[in-house]
């Protein structure tokens, strides 16, 4: 077998990306995979189900509806679309900070980050190219929604189950 030997010199080569570019990497697949998936998803509704239909129908329990929401959650501030779209552009802004803050390598926070802003954008897509947003997921006795709406629910909550995380000690030499 040969030695190779590198002088002290030689540029070391990194096989592994650092936590920075690991953390980037899993926020921007959990994002773009978010999006994407919901992007979809109603591309299919719309071409699958006319405007106001059901499937199946007579089913009770959860069923497919196309419906289109000019409003937000709940259906709440029909018509308010240039106030959706700020406040939506707002809290892309307000992730962006989060994961900029976060604590390097935290991976469940990172994650929960990136699905509040993959759905934040699924739903700004909406809103800016359509003027409303369609919404399919139709619980009978509950208001339609759509996966983004679920990447925002789930992504939040994730954020305050891991707010109750035990905190590290502060370092003895940072007081």
């Amino acid at each position: 077998m040969e030695r190779v030997e590198t002088s002290p010199s030689a540029p070391v080569q990194e096989d592994a990306p650092d936590v920075h570019t690991r953390q980037a990497r899993l926020f921007a697949s959990v994002a773009i995979g978010a999006i994407v998936a919901d992007q979809a998803t109603k591309a299919l509704i719309r071409a699958w189900l006319a405007e106001g239909e059901t499937w199946p129908a007579g089913f009770e329990l959860i069923r497919l509806s196309h419906v289109e929401n000019t409003g937000a959650a709940f259906g709440i501030l029909q018509g308010a679309g240039p106030l959706l779209v700020i406040s939506s552009i707002v809290g892309v802004v307000v992730v962006l900070v989060l994961l900029y803050t976060a604590p390097a390598g935290d991976r469940l926070y990172t994650a929960a980050l990136a699905l509040v802003l993959g759905g934040a954008v699924g739903n700004l897509i909406d809103r800016v190219l359509r003027g409303e947003v369609t919404d399919f997921i139709d619980p009978t006795h509950y208001p339609a929604f759509n996966l983004a709406d679920s990447s925002i629910v789930v992504g939040v909550i994730a954020l305050i189950l891991l707010s109750f995380r035990p905190q590290p000690p502060p370092d003895e030499g940072t007081e």
